[in-house]
């Protein structure tokens, strides 16, 4: 059984990993639900339970294994390091450690011996790009490919909750 913590929890990426630790019984220990200050005290589902919200401080990792941290690039930047330090391995959801030469950048169906080289700090690419790779490894070990051209269109899940409601008033307003 493993400890996890969730940094970002009450995000809409945050709230996806408590959804799917759940779905995928992930064999959690204990569950900690980390966020900033304006969260405090929040409540959420989880294995018949609730688990309430932590703010997140540089002390919020111990006895933890396993972070998944989506609370933003200068959160994972300024909090990561206390993580590794209490002992937890830190899996990045942002883009503050995608470029560091010391950090692995992977896709578990892609590259999961690149798991074995962390220093606490695990990083992953961007969305589309996780499914793009997926997809184009077969093909690449194959035949190899010499060249792609992509243009790809984020979602507004990215800027978070509030973009999703402006989004829904928005497209509703259109449609009336």
């Amino acid at each position: 059984m493993v400890r996890v913590a969730i940094m970002g929890a009450t995000g809409v990426v945050g709230q996806e990993m408590l959804k799917t630790l759940e779905e995928r019984h992930f064999p959690c220990a204990s569950l900690n639900l980390l966020a900033s200050h304006r969260s405090e005290g929040k409540k959420f589902p989880f294995r018949g339970r609730m688990i309430e919200v932590e703010i997140l401080k540089k002390t919020s990792f111990k006895d933890v294994d396993i972070v998944l941290a989506s609370a933003g690039s200068s959160i994972s930047l300024e909090f990561a390091p206390y993580a590794v330090k209490a002992g937890a391995i830190v899996i990045d959801n942002t883009s503050a450690f995608r470029m560091k030469k010391d950090v692995p950048l992977v896709v578990p169906e892609v590259n999961p011996e690149d798991i074995k080289w962390h220093k606490g700090i695990i990083a992953n690419p961007n969305c589309s790009t996780i499914q793009m790779v997926v997809v184009l490894k077969p093909i690449y070990d194959a035949v190899g490919i010499r060249r792609l051209v992509i243009t790809t269109f984020q979602s507004v899940s990215g800027t978070g909750a509030e973009a999703i409601d402006e989004l829904l008033t928005q497209t509703a307003e259109i449609m009336d």
